[in-house]
């Protein structure tokens, strides 16, 4: 059950009502959920970090796909279900195998085609497990990644750890109110 209940439209600020009406107009179908309908409790952190979030998944030099490889893999790992159905969809769109989806979804290690999702998965697992990035795993990201898409990366990386941690903390749900890791 969800802990934080969204912000009425009837009862916002007008600094909520702003943002609510920004993030809506950039949302698939219009809606402010997930980690937004958290956020809007506290309107001057959601503000930048929506924009924040925009940004990190603008087009950019690290490709699509590799953002789902390691948000999937986060999701995953903190049991996000919101963060979850939101980025398999996403995945999905982007052109990642479904074979690599349903691996990460039940916690096991894909079957890569492509090294370079592997050595994303490879990190972010690594991040996930240890806390800490290997001199191994840096050498081969340095030879793989510009400084700027590794950059990126990283930043990416503890971000989305960051909404994994809000949205298990306020047991924010999948937006079809299903539990993608219930077997």
């Amino acid at each position: 059950m969800v802990r934080l209940t969204p912000v009425a439209r009837d009862q916002m600020t007008g600094h909520q009502s702003k943002l609510y009406d920004r993030i809506s107009a950039q949302r698939t179908g219009g809606k402010v959920g997930g980690p937004f309908a958290v956020m809007l409790h506290a309107p001057n952190i959601c503000d930048p970090v929506s924009q924040f979030i925009d940004q990190l998944m603008s087009d950019s030099p690290l490709p699509h796909k590799l953002k789902e490889v390691t948000i999937l893999t986060i999701a995953q790992a903190y049991q996000a279900p919101y963060e979850w159905v939101v980025h398999e969809r996403r995945a999905r769109r982007f052109g990642l195998d479904d074979s690599v989806i349903k691996s990460l979804k039940i916690g096991r290690r894909p079957s890569f085609s492509d090294p370079t999702e592997k050595l994303i998965y490879d990190i972010t697992k690594e991040m996930l497990d240890q806390r800490q990035l290997s001199d191994k795993l840096y050498k081969q990201a340095e030879e793989v990644l510009s400084k700027e898409t590794l950059v990126e990366f990283i930043v990416l990386l503890g971000f989305y750890i960051s909404v994994a941690v809000l949205l298990v903390s306020f047991k924010v749900e999948a937006p079809d109110g299903e539990d993608p890791f219930a077997l």
